[in-house]
């Protein structure tokens, strides 16, 4: 009886896996958005030079272990920036975005589509500041900071280019598009 009782704790437990904890980050293991739970798929930190800026975090329906299958992959999916640098100028914010469309989807990275996202984030981010950008199946992406919701839109291929700059051939951090894969 008593080994019956250890294995029933053990699966409680297993199954109520605790936040983990980066650069003093609570990365929670799963998230709820639209009442879809997402599981953390991985995190990391993005750095630039030698700095840390943020913790970033993707979550998603289902595991996803690469780029090209998460970018394929049509489930909603949430990037988390947890930010631990003391204040990066939304002028900066929107510059690194701008980099990673041209990069990432050059086509794209002048559309009336990535301008209009751009122009969500118009106050800097500071030391412990939540940024979250849902992005749903069906195109729809939502930026929020600090629970606020900045803007919404509707482009599928928006929401792809979105996630390549995080996840795509050039990514803005290939350490953190390591982490977010899990790996």
């Amino acid at each position: 009886m008593r080994v019956l009782l250890a294995l029933v704790f053990m699966v409680f437990i297993a199954g109520t896996a605790p936040a983990k904890e980066i650069e003093g980050v609570k990365v929670e293991p799963q998230v709820t958005v639209n009442s879809e739970a997402l599981k953390l798929n991985g995190s990391g930190i993005r750095k630039k030079f030698l700095f840390k800026v943020y913790v970033g975090s993707l979550y998603s329906a289902k595991p996803l272990a690469s780029g090209p299958e998460a970018l394929n992959n049509t489930g909603d999916k949430l990037v988390r920036m947890d930010f631990v640098y003391p204040k990066v100028e939304k002028e900066k914010i929107v510059e690194a975005f701008q980099e990673g469309f041209r990069n990432n989807t050059p086509h794209l990275a002048d559309s009336a589509e990535v301008k209009k996202f751009l122009s969500f984030f118009t106050d800097d981010f500071k030391r412990g500041d939540q940024v979250d950008i849902f992005l749903g199946g069906d195109g729809t992406v939502i930026a929020k900071h600090n629970g606020k919701v900045l803007g919404t839109l509707v482009s599928r291929p928006l929401a792809n280019a979105i996630l390549a700059i995080y996840l795509g051939d050039h990514p803005a951090d290939t350490n953190l598009k390591r982490g977010m894969l899990g790996k």
